[in-house]
């Protein structure tokens, strides 16, 4: 027998056992978890788009600035002067190509009430230190920002510590505090909008967003901006949820002084992640969560995003669910890793069932034999077009869900370069749904069997789901972060000239003219 004669008695052995009763339910299976997806971001989109006609509703009326508020009244001086104080917090390790943006957006609000900004880095030593300090400078007249020298964190992770040093640094008067990553780039009525939930119902624990992934083009960005979709689900409520995006969480002030439900301790007592210890928290003292349907922030990722840090970054996603605080959190954590993993190669399968079918079948047609003479074909030829036409259903959903967070943001932002889909590439898309489910479940087992995991050239080590061992080595790690490419290292009190000056100035030019995301 010769070996093509091998190849085809092997494609038509796996054709006809992909038709058992077993290799059937897997192929409906992904069938299924394509639709589910599609009904989930069906419903986010709606949820997206609802808001965007409130909006244009109120614009009718003649209120131009129902990006801010649905209601103008509540531009009235007399409202304006009664909001609460509000603390934002930012920790910070490192400069990118974005971050000057993402500052900017930041510290310039239309939040009519008392705002105080509190930067906190490491040391004088971060790169972003020199970057924020010359960024306030422009600003010293107009707002009320400080940065904050946090130390080493020595019980938790540096960005826990430095949120914590934060806290302890914020105004005395204030009611809130907003927790910001360095790569959350808000919209001009964004703090109001979380505070306004925040005032209409004070049972809100946490307020949270979630980000809309700009992919920069490589497979790396376009795996990230997969991995995101299927969480947008969770965060398109329009109120209460059960998920927690670290990036953006407004809180009440108190609740930190007073240590309350132990979110203090909590978090500085081994705490890995901030979002996954407070939603535990949340849920072990049932407390609410909700997420408002503006709460969605455009989230440009490096130009240079490599697979390689895609790799990393999900890593460091996957190392997540090794922390717990309870044994309620550990089943919790254990459930959703084993669901995941399992959805994740049952996704993927059905497209490699598929491909077997149709080689099969291209082998039947190329060689003439009848479709009698072999096993399950034209079934297998069956399953295959319902796959394909439940994964046109699912592409299409998260398209539609993308292009109506493009839709909102654009309204929310009215002052900033708008955004477009032309940038999106969906047949990377659709390589990226396969790639990263394919590789969700290995960095999973990765990461459950090292229990350690190097986070910005910091290795931390786990025991009992908190950190109990933090290794900072002389010599320094990687060089950059995983999504924003930030540079991590530099000398004392500035990062290095060229690398500094280069970043500077191309964070200036795609502050003023950002090309790849014009219309």
């Amino acid at each position: 027998m010769s070996a093509l004669d091998s190849v085809d008695s092997l494609l038509f052995f796996l054709s006809g056992a992909f038709c058992s009763p077993v290799a059937v339910f897997v192929q409906i299976q992904g069938c299924m978890i394509c639709l589910t997806l599609a009904i989930g971001w069906a419903f986010a989109a709606y949820v997206r788009n609802r808001e965007i006609k409130q909006m244009k509703e109120s614009m009718r009326t003649g209120n131009s600035f129902a990006f801010l508020f649905h209601d103008v009244n509540a531009l009235e001086h007399s409202n304006q002067v009664n909001l609460p104080r509000v603390s934002v917090v930012m920790p910070l390790k490192g400069f990118g190509e974005h971050n000057l943006h993402n500052w900017r957006s930041q510290i310039t609000s239309l939040y009519g009430g008392p705002l105080e900004f509190l930067f906190v880095v490491e040391s004088t030593e971060d790169p972003a230190y020199r970057a924020i300090s010359l960024l306030i400078s422009d600003f010293k007249d107009d707002i009320d920002a400080k940065i904050i020298m946090a130390g080493l964190s020595t019980t938790c992770s540096q960005k826990i510590h430095n949120q914590l040093v934060g806290v302890e640094n914020m105004h005395k008067e204030s009611k809130y505090v907003l927790f910001l990553d360095d790569d959350v780039r808000l919209h001009p009525g964004s703090i109001g909008a979380l505070t306004a939930e925040m005032e209409k119902n004070p049972e809100i624990f946490i307020q949270t967003g979630y980000p809309l992934d700009l992919p920069s083009g490589s497979l790396g960005s376009y795996c990230i901006y997969e991995y995101h979709m299927p969480c947008s689900m969770g965060f398109a409520t329009g109120g209460k949820t059960f998920f927690l995006w670290g990036g953006c969480m407004m809180m009440h002030a108190d609740d930190f002084r007073q240590d309350r439900y132990g979110v203090v301790s909590g978090l500085q007592d081994g705490g890995y992640s901030d979002d996954m210890t407070l939603a535990a928290i949340a849920g072990a003292h049932k407390r609410l969560i909700t997420s408002p349907p503006v709460a969605v922030f455009p989230h440009p990722l490096a130009s240079d995003l490599s697979f390689s840090r895609y790799w990393n970054y999900l890593r460091k996603q996957t190392f997540v669910l090794e922390s717990y605080t309870t044994r309620v959190n550990w089943l919790m954590n254990k459930a959703l890793f084993s669901t995941h993993c399992y959805l994740s190669w049952g996704f993927v399968a059905p497209y490699f069932m598929a491909m077997i079918h149709v080689a099969a079948a291209l082998q039947i047609y190329i060689k003439g034999y009848s479709y009698d003479e072999t096993t399950c074909t034209s079934r297998g030829l069956l399953l295959v077009s319902c796959l394909t036409v439940c994964t046109f259903a699912e592409l299409l959903s998260m398209w539609n869900l993308t292009r109506v967070e493009v839709h909102l943001c654009n309204m929310l932002s009215p002052e900033a370069p708008q955004l477009s889909l032309r940038t999106y590439n969906w047949v990377m898309v659709f390589i990226a749904l396969l790639v990263d489910n394919f590789l969700y479940p290995i960095s999973a087992m990765r990461s459950h069997f090292s229990q350690s995991i190097n986070w910005s050239g910091i290795r931390y080590h786990l025991k009992n789901g908190k950190i109990s061992k933090i290794e900072r080595k002389k010599e320094k790690g990687p060089i950059f972060t995983d999504l924003g490419g930030k540079h991590l290292y530099g000398k004392k009190g500035a990062p290095p000239k060229a690398s500094f000056l280069s970043s500077l100035a191309r964070s200036l030019d795609q502050w003023r003219q950002p090309k790849k995301y014009d219309v």
